[in-house]
């Protein structure tokens, strides 16, 4: 019988021991530096304030490293941190702000359809650039490919 495995939920993270993790296991399982954690929560892209020691030292849980995976998608789509930050806030203030939500991922969400369609039409050039070598390597003619002339004088490198 074939066994379906369902997608984990994006975003979705192992859960963490009720006292947290540290700031190098948090960075371990969200796959960023415990730099870029700490940047995170200086620029205000954190929704709750991390967790802290008696003696200081951050202790990130389940939802913050949720929260945190959710940045770092964000960021990987081209989202600005501004934005990020404006998203942040609109979830740290609870209820009632969705459609300013909803709107905020709708304009991001339009601008990574325009960047995915840029990139899929220099995708095509280049698919386009590999059937010519394919073509002229295999009629033997690649030595007629185009290159730029050498200007009068010039010596060929």
């Amino acid at each position: 019988m074939l066994e379906v495995k369902s997608r984990p939920a994006p975003g979705s993270v192992p859960p963490a021991p009720p006292e947290g993790l540290t700031i190098a296991e948090a960075a371990r399982r969200t796959g960023v530096s415990a730099h870029t954690l700490r940047y995170y929560e200086r620029a205000g892209l954190v929704i709750t304030a991390v967790g802290r020691t008696q003696g200081g030292r951050r202790r990130y849980h389940r939802e913050d490293l949720i929260w945190i995976k959710v940045c770092t998608r964000l960021r990987a789509t081209g989202m600005p941190i501004k934005t990020i930050r404006r998203y942040a806030e609109l979830v740290s203030a609870g209820p009632g702000n969705e459609q300013e939500r909803l709107a905020l991922m709708e304009a991001h969400r339009a601008d990574v359809t325009a960047k995915l369609a840029e990139i899929q039409e220099n995708l095509e050039l280049i698919d386009h650039k590999i059937d010519v070598y394919r073509g002229r390597l295999a009629a033997g003619d690649a030595d007629q490919l185009w290159a730029p002339r050498n200007p009068a004088g010039a010596s060929s490198a």
